[in-house]
C-alpha cells in the first residue's frame, strides 16, 4: 500500500494541503475483498459459449481514478497511512487518471515493436555491475504486466522471468521488461479465441525446463488446461527446490498440473460434467513410468512422498498420462523463450487469434 501511495505522490496525482474553510474532505477506508478467480470466469465463459448462453458484463470503474472533476476534491489520508509530519492535512486531488499509466503511454508512444516478448539467447542475470534503476517504477510496471497475464498467456514466461528480479535492479532488467511492452504494442488485438462448435473435452499439458532459471539454476514449471481448444488455465512457476534430475523436474511439473486438473474437474461438477481420466500430455517417458509404477522403489526415493498423490490420482482413474513429442507439447511455451517461427506456432496452438 505504501508503494501505491508513493506512486500517486511521485506522479503528482495529489498533494498534501490544509483543508480550506467551508470545504469537507471525503473519508477513506481500506476494503479487503477476495476477487473472483479468473480461471473460474474463463471456465464459465467457455461453458456459456458451448451452451449458447447470452452473457452480460457490468464494468464498474473507480470514480476517484477515472472521473472528471468539475471542482476541487479533498480526500482524507487513509487510516494507518497518515503522513507523520503532516497528520492533519488532507489530499488535494490534482488529476483523476493514474499518473503511472500516463507515464507509460508517454514512454511507448513512438517506440518500435518486437516480434517476441523476450530474447532467446540472452537470459536475465543479476548483472551486479550494471546501472541501477528506480525500483518503484519497475515494480509498478511488473504489476501492470502481471495483471495482463490473466488474458495474455503469450507473455506469461517473459513476465515471470522479469518478476524474479525485484531487488538490486539494473538497466538490463528494465530493458527486458520494456521489450514486453514493445511486443504488446505490436499485438493490441491478440487474444484468446473460444470456438463455439468444438467438443467439450478436458485435456492438459505439462512441461518443465530443467535448471532453466539462470538465477540459482532452478527449473521452471509450465502447464495448460483446456476444454478441447478453449484455454482455461495456465501456470508458469519457478520450482521451489533445485531438481537433481530432469525426471524430478518433470515429475514436479506434472504434479502441479495434476493439482489444477483436479480443481477444474471439481468445478465442472457444478455444470454436471464429470470428467474422469483426464489426459495429461507430457514429453518425458520416465515421469509416466513413475506415475504408473505402483512400487515405490529406490530410483524415486529422492522425490518426496508428498509428491506422490499424482500416482494416487492415476490409480483412481482421475487422470491419464499421455506421452507426446516435445515439439507437440504446447506447455513448452511457458518454460523458455522462442524464436519468431516457434513462438507464432505456439500462439496458434493455444487458441490465440488477432480479434
Amino acid at each position: 500500500m505504501q508503494d501505491e501511495l508513493l506512486q500517486f505522490k511521485l506522479q503528482k496525482v495529489w498533494t498534501l494541503v490544509d483543508l480550506p474553510n467551508e470545504k469537507r474532505a471525503i473519508g477513506t477506508k481500506w476494503v479487503y475483498r477476495n476477487k473472483k478467480d479468473e480461471r473460474a470466469i474463463r471456465l464459465f465463459l467457455a461453458y456459456a459459449l458451448f451452451k449458447d448462453f447470452v452473457v452480460y458484463q457490468m464494468d464498474v470503474k473507480s470514480a476517484f481514478l477515472y472521473g472528471k472533476f468539475e471542482e476541487e476534491v479533498y480526500v482524507c489520508q487513509p487510516p494507518g497511512f497518515e503522513d507523520p509530519d503532516f497528520p492533519n492535512k488532507v489530499y488535494k486531488v490534482e488529476k483523476a487518471l493514474n499518473g503511472l499509466h500516463q507515464a507509460l503511454r508517454a514512454c511507448f508512444t513512438n517506440v518500435k515493436t518486437t516480434s517476441t516478448p523476450m530474447k532467446t539467447h540472452k537470459p536475465l542475470l543479476k548483472d551486479a555491475d550494471g546501472e541501477d534503476v528506480d525500483e518503484h517504477l519497475y515494480r509498478s510496471m511488473i504489476g501492470s504486466l502481471m495483471y495482463l497475464t490473466s488474458s495474455r498467456p503469450n507473455i506469461m514466461f517473459a513476465v515471470c522471468a522479469c518478476a524474479r528480479y525485484q531487488g538490486n535492479l539494473k538497466v538490463s532488467h528494465l530493458h527486458a521488461m520494456k521489450r514486453i511492452f514493445k511486443y504488446l504494442k505490436g499485438q493490441p488485438k491478440l487474444g484468446l479465441w473460444y470456438l463455439k462448435y468444438s467438443p467439450f473435452d478436458f485435456v492438459a499439458y505439462t512441461d518443465s525446463d530443467y535448471a532453466g532459471a539462470s538465477l540459482y539454476r532452478k527449473s521452471t514449471t509450465g502447464g495448460y488446461q483446456l476444454l478441447q481448444c478453449r484455454l482455461i488455465s495456465w501456470q508458469c512457476k519457478k520450482q521451489t527446490m533445485v531438481a537433481n534430475s530432469i525426471t524430478k523436474a518433470e515429475y514436479i511439473a506434472a504434479l502441479n498440473c495434476c493439482g489444477w486438473v483436479l480443481w477444474i474437474q471439481n468445478q465442472l461438477l457444478n455444470y454436471r460434467y464429470n470428467f474422469m481420466q483426464t489426459k495429461i500430455h507430457i514429453d518425458n517417458k520416465s515421469t509416466i513410468c513413475i506415475v504408473k509404477n505402483p512400487v515405490f522403489h529406490s530410483k524415486t526415493k529422492h522425490i518426496k512422498i508428498r509428491h506422490h498423490f499424482i500416482r494416487d490420482s492415476y490409480e483412481k482413474k482421475l487422470i491419464q498420462m499421455i506421452k507426446i513429442y516435445t515439439d507437440q507439447n504446447v506447455a513448452d511455451f511457458l518454460t523458455k523463450a522462442f524464436d519468431v517461427s516457434r513462438f507464432q506456432y505456439l500462439i496458434a496452438s493455444i487458441g490465440m487469434l488477432n480479434l
